[in-house]
């Protein structure tokens, strides 16, 4: 397994020592801050192996190995803070076919019916070759989102 160094700079170093001081942080911030503190290559040293410092802080070595992998490879910053999330889906619903929604639900309902239901909404969306499939479920969020 390859063995990653880590050693920190003197402004990283303050940087982490002023994220644990303020304690403002995300708690898993906190625990990388701590952690790169007690690796830190370039500073007298505390800990003698990551077991120690595993032991420590109440976390797995491995833990503490992909840390220092991630610090290496993608630098402090990056390896502090989390991943922002990727959001992929777009709306099944907007613009256009949400104006056709807003105003089937205007209109008046089938025959046969007091009022539109988002079970006939969805059929009714789809029936009109406004979309290809929905749920009556996005439909409700759409109308709720809407109001």
């Amino acid at each position: 397994m390859e063995k990653y160094t880590v050693s920190l700079l003197e402004e990283e170093r303050e940087y982490l020592l002023g994220l644990i001081k303020k304690g403002k942080s995300r708690a898993s911030t906190l625990t990388y801050a701590r952690i790169f503190l007690a690796i830190d290559e370039s500073s007298e040293k505390v800990y003698e192996t990551d077991a120690e410092i595993a032991e420590q802080f109440h976390i797995s070595a491995k833990f503490i190995s992909r840390a220092r992998k991630k610090f290496i490879e993608e630098g402090l910053k990056a390896a502090i803070s989390r991943k922002p999330y990727p959001k992929t889906r777009i709306p099944k619903i907007q613009g256009n076919a949400e104006a056709h929604l807003i105003a089937l639900c205007c209109s008046n309902p089938p025959e046969g019916h007091c009022r539109w239901t988002l079970k006939l909404l969805a059929n009714a969306m789809v029936e009109m070759e406004i979309v290809e499939s929905i749920s009556p479920s996005t439909i409700g969020r759409t109308l709720k989102k809407t109001n």
